[in-house]
């Protein structure tokens, strides 16, 4: 259900994610499925608040948009995943996100 090369996906209502003990302790002895979870939740909501079909809708046109800018980088440019990887390390975001708060990261 996880493409390759990622370690987690959420497709409204649920999160999946690819557990193995590889991809969440990082050379560090780091425990990093906390981040990954609340990165997720970050989606849940972005989802939610876009009512669904429309996050899938903006998402996929910010992608191909993105594309001709950046290359093979446009994934980590799509706002919707610059808002979740900059708030993935406060577990509390989730809960406090602001409604649209992805547009700040246009």
């Amino acid at each position: 259900m996880v493409p390759p090369g990622f370690i987690g996906t959420t497709l409204w209502p649920f999160i999946h994610i690819k557990y193995t003990r590889k991809e969440y302790v990082n050379t560090f002895g780091e425990f990093k499925l906390g981040r990954t979870i609340t990165h997720e939740s970050i989606h849940l909501k972005q989802q939610v608040s876009l009512l669904v079909i429309l996050f899938y809708v903006w998402y996929l046109l910010e992608w191909f948009i993105k594309l001709f800018k950046y290359g093979k980088h446009s994934y980590m440019n799509i706002s919707f995943e610059r808002e979740a990887y900059a708030n993935s390390e406060n577990v509390f975001y989730p809960r406090d996100r602001k409604f649209w708060g992805h547009l700040k990261y246009l």
